[in-house]
């Protein structure tokens, strides 16, 4: 068994529904960690939520390449990262290892406008990870751990546990999670979905993130990850009995 887990909820601000959920899964004890949308629909009532509900220092920031617009123009003049008409619609193959100056650049120039929106609404966020994995994009990962070195702030790590991953893919993300490491400082040890704890043995010590996204059932929880007859609350008591959960800001 690890000896310590995060449950973290993404996608906070994406929509009011989702924002709900989340405030829902924090009072209930099923999660101990979530991150934030900057630039979605949802942004500004979960940041009022975080206020009213005291979730300071267990909320981080989600970078979103790939959804809505972005807070920055140099971005919007990549066409890597966004269409002609200025929304994101990342273009860059999953393992591809480098970028221009100037588009590394301006990724660091909408990491900071994202990270800027939280501050503005008075909350620091406690860690960093990102929509849809972007940061496992090797360039973009090695931007985003440089950030959240300078701002001393814990980033999270590529997925690796899973039966479905490759061999070549897991030698990937093994030298990727190296690199995040080296530059951030901090990052859990491993990290997996709920579904994976379906089908993977546990990692037998080491901080263990499990990346959710709650969904709300008549009587308890589920996950957009899950089959819909697989609750999540269920299978987190069942995976972790009698292990602190703990925020990112707690690594």
């Amino acid at each position: 068994m690890p000896s310590r887990v995060i449950i973290n909820a993404d996608d906070f601000g994406l929509s009011s529904s989702n924002n709900r959920v989340i405030v829902a899964a924090f009072n209930q004890g099923l999660i101990s960690s979530a991150t934030l949308m900057a630039n979605t629909p949802g942004f500004d009532q979960a940041c009022q939520l975080i206020h009213a509900e005291r979730l300071h220092g267990r909320v981080g920031l989600h970078l979103n390449l790939t959804h809505g617009r972005p807070l920055s123009q140099p971005i919007a003049r990549q066409r890597e990262f966004c269409s002609p008409v200025g929304e994101f619609d990342l273009s860059i193959s999953r393992y591809r290892f480098s970028l221009s100056q100037q588009a590394r650049q301006a990724v660091r120039q909408e990491i900071q406008a994202q990270w800027q929106r939280c501050l503005d609404q008075g909350i620091r966020p406690s860690h960093l990870d990102s929509h849809q994995h972007v940061h496992n994009l090797w360039p973009v990962g090695e931007e985003l751990a440089r950030f959240a070195a300078e701002r001393g702030v814990p980033l999270r790590p590529a997925r690796n546990l899973g039966h479905n991953i490759s061999l070549p893919k897991r030698l990937f993300k093994r030298l990727l999670n190296d690199r995040l490491r080296q530059l951030a400082g901090r990052t859990a040890d491993f990290a997996c979905t709920p579904y994976d704890l379906t089908n993977t043995p546990l990692p037998a010590c080491g901080t263990l993130e499990v990346i959710a996204h709650p969904t709300q059932l008549a009587d308890g929880f589920g996950d957009e990850y899950l089959a819909a007859d697989v609750r999540l609350d269920e299978l987190l008591r069942r995976s972790f009995p009698d292990i602190q959960r703990i925020a990112y800001s707690e690594l």
